[in-house]
C-alpha cells in the first residue's frame, strides 16, 4: 500500500469521526489505534499508556493553565471597560477615531488572554454598543473586531504557541519572542488600513466634538496602566531570562488576582468562575495534546511521515511552492477545526516535510499561527465569526464580508514573513 493510500485511508477515518461529532481528542486516539492495529504489530495499549503520560508530564505544559487562568481572571474584571475609557481620548483625533480602540484594545487584551474568541467577545461586548450608538459604520465595527481579535493567537503569551512548542519540542520563550514583531506588524497594518479607509470615506464617520488635554488623557488612562505593567512585567521577565514561561505565568496569575481585587471585580463568584473556566479549557487542550502525541507515535510506527517526506522531496518543490500548498491546506482545515486542533493534528505529519525542506521549525511555528489566524475569520467555522454573529445578530456571511479586508491584510503579513523570515527570527536569535 503506497504512502498516499495509507494517508488517504487514515484521513478518511479521521474526517468521518470528526464529521459524526466525535471529540477531537477521541478522534486522534481512534485514528492512531486504527493505524497501529492495521499496519503494525506494536503493543497498542503499552504505547498509548506511555505516550499519554509522556505528553502530560511536561513542565513547559504547566504554563498553559496558568496563562489561561490569568486571561480568565482579567476577562471577568473591568478590563474591557477600562480599555475603552482609557484608549478613547488618545484615538479621538486619529483618522478613523474610535475604530482604533477595537484594534489597540484587542492587541492589549490579546497579550493577557492568549485567546482569539475571548478577545473578540470581551472587547466586542463593550465596543459594539458604544460605536453603534455613535453611528460608526457597522461593517467597519465588525471588520476591525474580527480581524484584530485574531491577534490573541499570535501576541504572547499565546496559548497556541505554547501548544506548538510542546508538540514540536521548541522553546516556548523563543516562540514568544518570535511572535512579537509579526504581532506588531499586523497591528500596524490594521491601523494603517483604517486610517486610509477613513480618509477615503470621511463622510461615513461621525463627528467627534470632544477634545482632551494631555493631562485629561493621562487621567482617563490611569486604570489601564496596571494592566500594561502586568503585560510588560510578565513578558519582560521571560525575554530578559529572569523567569521561565511557567514561572512568569504563575506571577501573572498572582498579579492578575491583585489587579482584579484592586478594581473591585474579584469576589467568590468571579474567582471560582475563572478557575473552573481555566480548568475546563486546560483539560480540553491537554486531552487533545495527549491524543495528538499518541497519533504522532502511531504515525512513526506506520512510517507514513517518513514516506510522505520522501514523496514530497521527490517532487522537487521549492520552499515557496511547499509553503503555498501548506497555506491552502491549513486555511481549508481551519475552516472546520479550531486553531489548537489544527496545530496538534498536523504536526506529526507535516514536521518531517518541513524539516526535510530546510525550514526553521521556530519560524514555521509563527507561520502556522498566522495561517490559523486567517482561518478564524473564514466561513463556515471561523470561530471569531460565530462570536461576532452572536454579538451583532447579523448573518455570518455579512460578518465574513466585513472581515475580508483584514483577511487580505493577514495574507500580506504572511507574504512578508515568507519573503523576509528575519521578521520572525531576529528577536529570538539576538536576545
Amino acid at each position: 500500500m503506497t504512502e498516499i493510500t495509507l494517508t488517504a485511508l487514515l484521513l478518511l477515518v479521521l474526517f468521518f469521526l470528526l464529521g459524526t461529532g466525535v471529540w477531537v481528542a477521541f478522534s486522534l486516539l481512534a485514528v492512531g489505534m486504527f493505524g497501529m492495529f492495521i499496519f503494525t504489530d506494536a503493543p497498542v495499549g503499552d504505547v498509548l499508556a506511555t505516550t499519554a503520560w509522556g505528553a502530560s508530564n511536561s513542565w513547559a505544559l504547566a504554563a498553559l493553565p496558568l496563562f489561561i487562568w490569568m486571561g480568565e481572571i482579567l476577562f471577568r474584571s473591568r478590563l474591557s471597560e477600562d480599555m475603552f475609557t482609557g484608549l478613547s481620548p488618545w484615538m479621538n483625533r486619529l483618522p478613523g477615531r474610535l475604530l482604533h480602540v477595537n484594534i489597540i484594545g484587542c492587541g492589549i487584551f490579546a497579550a493577557v488572554s492568549g485567546s482569539s474568541a475571548a478577545t473578540a467577545a470581551t472587547i466586542g461586548k463593550l465596543s459594539i454598543p458604544e460605536l453603534s450608538k455613535r453611528n460608526y459604520p457597522e461593517k467597519m465595527i465588525m471588520g476591525t473586531l474580527a480581524g484584530s481579535a485574531t491577534l490573541g493567537l499570535l501576541i504572547p503569551p499565546s496559548i497556541i504557541l505554547i501548544v506548538y512548542g510542546v508538540a514540536t519540542e521548541q522553546s516556548i520563550a523563543r516562540l514568544f519572542m518570535a511572535g512579537v514583531v509579526p504581532g506588531l506588524m499586523l497591528v500596524s497594518l490594521f491601523v494603517g488600513y483604517v486610517v486610509i479607509w477613513s480618509m477615503v470615506n470621511s463622510d461615513k464617520l461621525p463627528e467627534e466634538s470632544m477634545s482632551y488635554s494631555f493631562m485629561e488623557k493621562l487621567h482617563a488612562s490611569r486604570r489601564l496602566i496596571p494592566v500594561v505593567l502586568l503585560i510588560v512585567g510578565v513578558m519582560g521577565s521571560i525575554y530578559s531570562g529572569i523567569a521561565s514561561p511557567t514561572d512568569a505565568a504563575a506571577v501573572g496569575v498572582f498579579l492578575a488576582l491583585i489587579l482584579s481585587w484592586y478594581t473591585g471585580s474579584l469576589n467568590k463568584e468571579t474567582f471560582w468562575g475563572g478557575l473552573m473556566g481555566a480548568t475546563k479549557t486546560s483539560c480540553m487542550i491537554a486531552f487533545i495534546l495527549a491524543g495528538a502525541a499518541f497519533l504522532t507515535v502511531a504515525m512513526g510506527f506506520t512510517g507514513i511521515p517518513k514516506l510522505l517526506a520522501t514523496w514530497i522531496g521527490s517532487m522537487d518543490l521549492s520552499i515557496y511552492e511547499l509553503l503555498f500548498a501548506l497555506t491552502i491546506f491549513f486555511v481549508i482545515l481551519g475552516c472546520f477545526l479550531d486553531g489548537i486542533s489544527v496545530v496538534v493534528l498536523t504536526t506529526s505529519v507535516i514536521m518531517p516535510m518541513v524539516e526535510q525542506a530546510g525550514i526553521d521549525p521556530l519560524w514555521f511555528g509563527i507561520y502556522i499561527v498566522v495561517v490559523v489566524e486567517m482561518s478564524q475569520i473564514t466561513p463556515p467555522v471561523g470561530f471569531n465569526l460565530f462570536v461576532l454573529q452572536s454579538l451583532t445578530g447579523r448573518n455570518i456571511l455579512n460578518v465574513a464580508v466585513a472581515a475580508l479586508p483584514f483577511f487580505l491584510l493577514m495574507f500580506v503579513a504572511l507574504g512578508a514573513i515568507i519573503v523576509v523570515p528575519e521578521i520572525v527570527t531576529f528577536l529570538p536569535n539576538n536576545m
